[in-house]
């Protein structure tokens, strides 16, 4: 049986890109017909993630930003009740995107019965390896849904380099001296994004 891949991706709930980038990458099959068609060769999933749950995740750098917490699940549950999701769930999270040891949402990705995972943009999950969390979690009937694709939050970014950089400052100096290092360094990149 072949249906559109658009007519896929509403069955299985997922964006017309996320269903474009599975059949690009081999991860369902079908063939071309035509420039602009896209006939899908798969039998429908009997477990699709509209019917499983669906978990709005968060998360800001530092406990400076928490509000933003808020103000993130706020736009994520509005953006869900508007594509028909019924969430179950708000985690909020403080941690660095480049923290693999994050909790919250290491709980997620290991709790199969959430079927659905939504971020505000990919930085929310992990800077590093998202397509990897990406590709193992479609393995398994589920999936993590990105509303904004923009990436953007130099503020963001500045905290996560921090973060890197004092993590291996620890490595080679050890904690108390990767402390001074690192402090001294986003000093120095403070001090070259001062407008002068």
């Amino acid at each position: 049986m072949s249906m559109k891949l658009s007519d896929y991706a509403k069955q299985h709930g997922v964006r017309y890109e996320t269903a474009w980038r599975w059949f690009r990458d081999g991860k369902i099959q079908g063939r071309r017909v035509g420039a602009h068609t896209i006939l899908i060769d798969e039998p429908a999933r009997t477990a699709s993630p509209v019917q499983a749950t669906t978990v709005v995740s968060t998360r800001v750098s530092s406990a400076e930003n928490k509000a933003n917490l808020d103000t993130q699940a706020e736009r994520l549950v509005a953006y869900c009740a508007a594509r028909g999701y019924q969430v179950r769930k708000v985690v909020k999270e403080i941690g660095s995107g480049v923290n693999d040891n994050r909790p919250k949402f290491l709980a997620l990705l290991a709790d199969p019965k959430v079927g659905r995972i939504v971020i505000e943009r990919k930085d929310r999950g992990t800077r590093f390896g998202f397509r990897y969390i990406e590709t193992l979690l479609h393995t398994y009937g589920r999936e993590i849904e990105v509303v904004n694709q923009a990436e953007h939050g130099t503020e963001d970014l500045l905290s996560d380099l921090t973060s890197i950089v004092y993590s291996f400052c620890a490595r080679l100096y050890g904690q108390r001296r990767a402390k001074r290092q690192t402090e001294r360094l986003v000093q120095e990149l403070e001090a070259d994004r001062a407008p002068g």
